[in-house]
């Protein structure tokens, strides 16, 4: 009972922390995104100077839902960059654990330690997932078979370019298993969304 308790409270400090630390980072950096967006898509109204792209920004935020949606978006990813890839300290191998990281124990100098790695790549991709969802919805369709897969392919492939990043930076190590568990937490996010959306329509 208190190792699961410590698992609960140590997956929950871990989550918080990952939320507190890169909060104003990745508003600002949803903020400027999407000044790039309205550049590419409302230029006569944005290329007007930074007071008429802030009204421009403001008045977009507030009547478009895709564009709320895509902030969103950029919010979430900008996170689970920071986490994975922004805040991370260079390694001298990043292949020196390529089949680790499976389980929530590991083994530090012949001692076993709790770790919740495992299950924070889980949940790392459930709102990201869940959002890309909400975000495209309308081309990806409504069928839970199609919902599934394309949130399992997009975690997939995120995933893998981040690992992918983390070995040619040295950012971290390459884990197999930070891929399997983290397309794991995608199809969960294609799960959610589902159901959230099957709920909606029933009330």
């Amino acid at each position: 009972m208190k190792e699961t308790i410590d698992l609960l409270g140590k997956i929950l400090t871990n989550i918080l922390t990952a939320l507190y630390e890169p909060f104003g980072f990745s508003l600002l950096i949803s903020f400027l995104a999407l000044f790039f967006y309205l550049y590419a898509y409302e230029p006569t109204h944005a290329g007007k100077g930074w007071k008429s792209a802030i009204v421009t920004w403001y008045q977009k935020f507030k009547e478009s839902t895709f564009f709320r949606k895509l902030f969103l978006l950029v919010f979430v990813t900008s996170i689970i960059l920071f986490r994975t890839l922004l805040n991370r300290n260079l390694w001298m191998n990043p292949l020196s654990n390529v089949m680790g990281g499976w389980s929530i124990w590991e083994t530090v100098n012949g001692e076993q330690k709790l770790t919740t790695e495992c299950i924070e790549n889980v949940i790392m991709m459930v709102p990201f997932s869940a959002v890309v969802m909400w975000t495209f919805g309308e081309k990806i369709g409504n069928g839970w078979k199609k919902i599934l897969w394309q949130s399992g392919k997009i975690a997939f492939i995120f995933s893998v370019s981040i690992e992918m990043l983390q070995l040619l930076l040295r950012l971290g190590t390459f884990q197999l298993s930070d891929i399997f568990y983290n397309t794991v937490g995608g199809v969960l996010g294609g799960l959610v969304y589902y159901g959230i959306v099957k709920a909606r329509k029933r009330l």
